[in-house]
């Protein structure tokens, strides 16, 4: 392995900080190196707002579900697929055309984008010292996080993420076994069902000594438990409203 290599095999999360602050330098460099990320056709169809006002966080984190570490962390990024740039580009240069910003896959394209260009910061973040944690609860209460953070159509608040100084050690959970997810020329339903017996083991052990005994349940039934119950279902309305996916 290489340097960036073991940076990346420690990833952890971290839900307490310390008060250090990020400067408005290393941010600036943790954003561009997240502007580095691939992105579809060069569309870079995303956008990132960086919170530090502590009143605005301290609502981001009740939104969020009462997340304390939003409330805590020196800065809270929020990451917005935006196609709100392209579909202004579009009324400008081709006022005559339809646009097809509501698409599926445009829709796909800049959640896509938003993603990548995430973790590329993510791992900058890391690599200047600081720890991240990515906050998928602000789309519990999604429009009201629009509303606060002021999106326009064609924007909408994909997932947050804390950065700061880790004030915890914490360690790194396991992942899925290399079989459960690699598969050489064609998609093995077997392999990758192997793989998650063999997770179910290891995962159970894990959360067995991060709990200190007081949970044990297998990550097949804790997954299984997640896709039997809704959750967020007023997001797709959302959405439509903030002009995706309507074809």
């Amino acid at each position: 392995m290489n340097e960036t290599i073991e940076l990346m095999m420690k990833h952890r999360s971290v839900r307490k900080f310390k008060s250090d602050p990020v400067s408005e330098e290393q941010l600036a460099a943790i954003v561009a190196a997240g502007q580095m990320a691939s992105s579809s056709s060069n569309v870079q169809a995303y956008s990132v707002i960086a919170v530090t006002d502590q009143e605005k966080k301290s609502k981001l984190a009740e939104l969020a579900g009462n997340q304390a570490y939003v409330n805590e962390c020196p800065v809270f990024l929020v990451w917005c697929a935006d196609l709100y740039r392209l579909n202004d580009a579009a009324k400008r240069h081709l006022p005559d055309k339809e646009s097809y910003a509501d698409s599926t896959e445009n829709f796909m394209v800049a959640t896509i984008d938003v993603a990548l260009a995430s973790q590329n910061a993510a791992l900058a973040a890391e690599s200047l010292g600081f720890g991240i944690v990515y906050i998928g609860g602000i789309r519990n209460r999604i429009e009201e996080v629009a509303e606060l953070l002021q999106l326009p159509d064609g924007a909408y608040p994909v997932f947050g993420m804390c950065i700061g100084v880790a004030d915890q050690e914490t360690g790194i959970r396991p992942r899925l076994p290399l079989k459960a997810v690699l598969h050489h020329d064609h998609y093995k339903s077997a392999q990758t069902l192997e793989g998650v017996q063999e997770y179910d083991v290891t995962s159970t052990e894990y959360l067995k000594e991060r709990t200190n005994g007081e949970r044990t349940t297998p990550w097949s039934e804790l997954m299984a438990k997640r896709l039997t119950e809704p959750a967020r279902l007023q997001v797709r309305e959302f959405l439509e409203r903030k002009g995706f996916l309507k074809r």
